[in-house]
């Protein structure tokens, strides 16, 4: 084997790899689920390179991205589903589908994109996709590798379960909003925001202080992660109001929270000291310190 550009290559080094006897002992036990959450890792790598702005980086990190979709494909064809092939047509049948102002006739492209299109256009794939699945044969569609099931009908069907439980929210809020059930302004989300704070701390602070970890029922415990729940998904339509990624600006928050650590950190290592061997105050007056260090620039 060589490297190439040429996307067939990498179809037969995953072939290679899945061939019994022969491949790799590690790829050839691998599912759809155990290969899904790496998946959702490398799509979170992409994002974190763009946002470092790494073009070598990158172009790696795609390249992983690309892997899983090979990988996936192969999966498939062993279970007699679909090849690599079928993806490819698949979402290029869709691009063209989908923008009929762009690769349609001489009238559709005239017309323009307009009004409704997109969402007529998507409801008329997800019936055709629900007679896709009628039409596969009852062992396909009940086998342990390839779980398909019929999707609800509603108009939150088509919000993926595997999002990002944040993202899914934003879709979710996004889609009941298309249809009016939205506040509509930031001021009564803000105001529900600090209901459920409210009631977060209702059920998670107790009245009398010193039992605040005495009671770890899993009655209470349900309450406080279902009260904490609602709260983030108030905190994702506060992101959808201002137009925010909720998941990027938690992401800068995350690297913002490791960038004053390290500070702390380093601090400390002058004095040939670890943070074990500091005090609460000690570490918040160096984090206040990292903070004037970025506002000062």
């Amino acid at each position: 084997m060589t490297p190439s550009k040429d996307i067939a290559r990498l179809i037969e080094i995953m072939a290679a790899l899945r061939t019994p006897e022969t491949g790799c002992p590690w790829d050839l036990e691998q599912t759809f689920e155990t290969i899904a959450p790496y998946t959702i890792e490398e799509a979170y790598e992409v994002a974190d390179a763009i946002a470092r702005g790494d073009m070598p980086d990158l172009k790696d990190e795609l390249g992983d991205l690309l892997l899983q979709v090979v990988y996936h494909a192969r999966i498939a064809e062993e279970d007699n589903a679909f090849a690599f092939g079928d993806v490819v047509e698949a979402i290029t049948s869709k691009m063209i589908r989908r923008h009929p102002h762009v690769f349609g006739t001489e009238e559709e492209r005239a017309a323009g994109a307009e009004p409704g299109f997109w969402a007529k256009i998507k409801a008329e794939e997800r019936a055709a996709k629900a007679a896709e699945r009628e039409a596969l044969p009852s062992a396909s569609r009940s086998a342990k590798s390839l779980p398909i099931g019929r999707r609800g009908e509603g108009l939150l069907a088509d919000v993926s379960l595997g999002l990002p439980a944040l993202t899914r929210a934003i879709k979710l809020q996004d889609k009941a909003a298309k249809v009016g059930f939205d506040w509509p302004s930031l001021g009564p989300v803000f105001e529900k925001m600090r209901e459920e704070l409210a009631e977060l701390e209702e059920v998670a602070v107790p009245a009398d202080p010193r039992g605040a970890s005495s009671d770890r029922s899993p009655e209470r415990i349900e309450k406080i992660e279902e009260e904490f729940g609602d709260l983030l998904f108030v905190m994702a339509n506060v992101a959808r109001h201002l137009k925010l990624d909720p998941e990027a600006a938690l992401r800068a928050a995350n690297q913002k929270f490791v960038r004053r650590f390290d500070h702390i950190e380093r601090r400390l290592a002058e004095a040939e000291r670890t943070p074990t061997d500091a005090t609460l105050a000690e570490m918040d007056a160096l984090w206040d310190e990292a903070k004037a260090n970025e506002r000062n620039g």
